[in-house]
């Protein structure tokens, strides 16, 4: 695949942090979770059962998106059309699910 210019990584990071913020809601809403879009940073805080923080930023000059969640990192590459964590082959989306999950102590939550 040919490697994104800046511009176009931007576009289809915004979109896609924008979306997952969207899918996001429901979340916050169903559990005891807080989450905050801002400056191209989305971050994602739980209280129970496992404290803790999922952040999820741009990293331009990589053309990546990388999650910290717990103690772990996670870099996701624009593939196609969605960015993939390459090890599992999870969509943004569903590594965020899964990851959201585990914090709360429930199943991976579809998103």
């Amino acid at each position: 695949t040919m490697a994104l210019t800046e511009a176009e990584f931007r576009t289809h990071c915004d979109a896609a942090l924008n979306r997952l913020n969207r899918s996001l809601d429901v979340v916050a809403e169903q559990y005891d979770a807080e989450v905050v879009l801002q400056n191209g940073v989305l971050a994602i805080e739980t209280e129970d059962p496992n404290p803790g923080k999922i952040v999820i930023s741009p990293q331009a000059p990589t053309r990546q998106i990388w999650i910290s969640a717990q103690s772990t990192s996670f870099k996701l590459d624009w593939s196609d059309a969605a960015f993939v964590l390459r090890s599992t082959g999870e969509t943004l989306n569903q590594l965020v699910g899964r990851l959201v999950g585990e914090q709360l102590g429930v199943p991976p939550i579809a998103l």
